[in-house]
This record gives structure tokens, sequence and C-alpha cells, in this order.
């Protein structure tokens, strides 16, 4: 099986940075896609970013010119730079590591941003 540790969350001022790690272990050849999602109180688990092993990259329109995703296959760990973060940001940020026989789930962390 996968196994994955987020790190890189926090509190952060509207307008400045933080850089997410998710670092997977175990079965990683399984892994193609990984990718980062977000649950805000009350709301449903969405996809924030996603990277194929290849390098091919999805955003969710609303961090689309903010957030960068990235991916370092020999340490299997997966990257979410965020800049510009705003108050509307704040939730809990999940790391997914996905393939054929692969659905796995971090533990989350938490990203708060204050106005």
């Amino acid at each position: 099986q996968v196994q994955l540790v987020e790190s890189g969350g926090g509190l952060v001022q509207a307008g400045g940075s933080l850089r997410l790690s998710c670092a997977a272990s175990g079965s990683t050849v399984s892994i193609d896609v990984m990718g980062w999602y977000h649950q805000a109180p009350g709301k449903q688990r969405e996809l924030v970013a996603s990277i194929s092993s290849g390098g091919s990259t999805n955003y969710a329109d609303s961090v689309k010119g903010r957030f960068i995703i990235s991916r370092d296959n020999a340490k299997n760990t997966v990257y979410l730079q965020m800049n510009s973060l705003k108050p509307e940001d704040t939730a809990v940020y999940y790391c997914n590591a996905y393939g054929v026989t692969t659905d796995r789930w971090g533990k989350g962390t938490q990203v708060t941003v204050s106005s």
C-alpha cells in the first residue's frame, strides 16, 4: 500500500505564500496521478491541482495563476506552491495518490488565511 504524509500547512496573512509537501512511501510504483484537494468546513472536498507521472497538470479555476503543483518522482514527493493566498483558500488540504490499483489519501494539513 501507499502511505502519504503532508506537511507545510499553517497560518498566513492574505497575500502571503505557503508551500505544501506530500511524501509518498510504500508501493509508489503504483502511483500515476498525485493531487491536492481541499475541504472547507461544511463543504465537499474539491480538487485543487493534480499532476501525472508524466508531468501533465490540472488546476481548479479558482487557483489558476496563483498555485503551482510540481512533482519529484525520484523522491516520490508532490508539492503545492500557494501564492497570493486569499481567506477563501482556508481549508484542510489533502494529498491524494491515484493509480490503477491505488487510491490513497493523506491525513490532511490545515491552511488558514487571515484577512
